[in-house]
């Protein structure tokens, strides 16, 4: 992949120069010292990939991922000196178009390339994510067998299972803050976001809506009114009717966890009505899933592409007649409302 580098610190651009020469399958496509410059080179020159920083003079990371994804959209991982420390300025490069984010490369001595970095492994696994993500967002459809469908008797509370990943922390914010405290559905998220800032998001969407937001653990049961979101690098899936539980399995997504795995389990297990949601993303997760759900009789919603910050999840979606209704993002909530508490 050509990756560009953004930041304004020469020891930090250093390290991640090393990380990316000491990898044949990568190549430098340029530098940029500020969020400003870096704009003005996707415009020029879009590479595949861009490592963004968050704090810089000029033009902040948050910035330039939202101009970028707006004018010349590629994929975008912020590398920011401590995730932890900035958490809320991740999640809203996160809600611009931004797909993930790590701790920055640290030089620990003047070895040759790729040596001598700390952190460098952590880094090119993020890399490695992207460029199969890259990958998947091709027209490559993904044969299997349809997963065995399960049909034990109905409980009464309805499910929304929701989906979403570049854009999606702002999205999500958007969609669950109209609803009511006493909102008499369960609700499962299913976010791309590395399992050590999931505790954070968490909280973070706690603040942004009167439901009770928590990351899911093994065994734990949905519940009307909660929201409970993926907090593993593992797959949350259903795992009987009234239960979920983290899998490694399947190994070979691009993204841990999985929207598609988890969207195929609701289809498998739960014994319920459902609304399916797919939101902003890059690539094709959750679309195969949210297919299953629709043929199956429940309802589906996708994010249009006017309010996505990045059209690729939703538009796979759209493109496999996978939707019910295709809607702005402003209109979810409420169309949620609406059909959970007319039931």
């Amino acid at each position: 992949m050509r990756i560009a580098i953004v930041n304004d610190l020469m020891m930090a651009v250093e390290a991640m120069r090393r990380v990316l020469a000491g990898n044949p399958d990568h190549q430098l496509a340029w530098v940029a010292h500020d969020g400003r410059e870096a704009v003005e080179r996707c415009a020029r020159d879009t590479p595949d990939l861009v490592l963004m920083d968050l704090i810089m003079p000029n033009l902040d990371g948050v910035e330039a991922t939202r101009q970028i994804m707006a004018q010349n959209p590629c994929a975008i991982v912020v590398v920011t000196a401590s995730v932890n420390d900035h958490s809320s300025k991740v999640f809203e490069a996160m809600g611009a178009g931004a797909l993930d984010a790590v701790n920055t490369p640290i030089l620990t001595d003047s070895s040759p390339a790729g040596a001598g970095t700390a952190g460098a492994d952590a880094l090119l696994r993020k890399i490695e994510t992207i460029r199969k993500l890259l990958g998947a967002g091709s027209s490559k459809k993904t044969a299997g067998k349809a997963p065995v469908v399960f049909h034990p008797p109905p409980q009464p509370e309805p499910l929304v299972a929701i989906g979403a990943s570049a854009g999606g922390p702002a999205a999500l914010a958007k969609i669950l803050a109209p609803l009511p405290p006493n909102f008499p559905a369960a609700v499962i998220v299913i976010q791309h976001v590395d399992e050590q800032f999931a505790p954070g998001l968490a909280d973070w969407l706690g603040y942004q809506t009167q439901l009770s937001v928590r990351l899911a653990q093994d065994d734990d049961r949905p519940k009307p009114g909660t929201v409970l979101m993926a907090g593993q690098d593992n797959h949350l899936v259903f795992v009987s009717p009234t239960r979920l539980g983290y899998v490694r399995q399947p190994l070979d997504c691009s993204y841990r966890p999985s929207v598609d795995v988890f969207f195929k389990s609701v289809a498998r297990f739960w014994p319920g009505d459902a609304v399916g949601v797919l939101l902003t993303g890059m690539g094709r997760d959750g679309a195969e899933g949210l297919k299953l759900l629709h043929s199956m009789g429940h309802r589906t919603i996708v994010q249009n592409q006017a309010s996505s910050a990045v059209y690729g999840m939703p538009k796979a979606a759209a493109e496999l007649n996978a939707a019910s209704e295709i809607l702005p993002l402003d209109r979810i909530g409420p169309r949620l409302a609406t059909l959970i508490l007319r039931k």
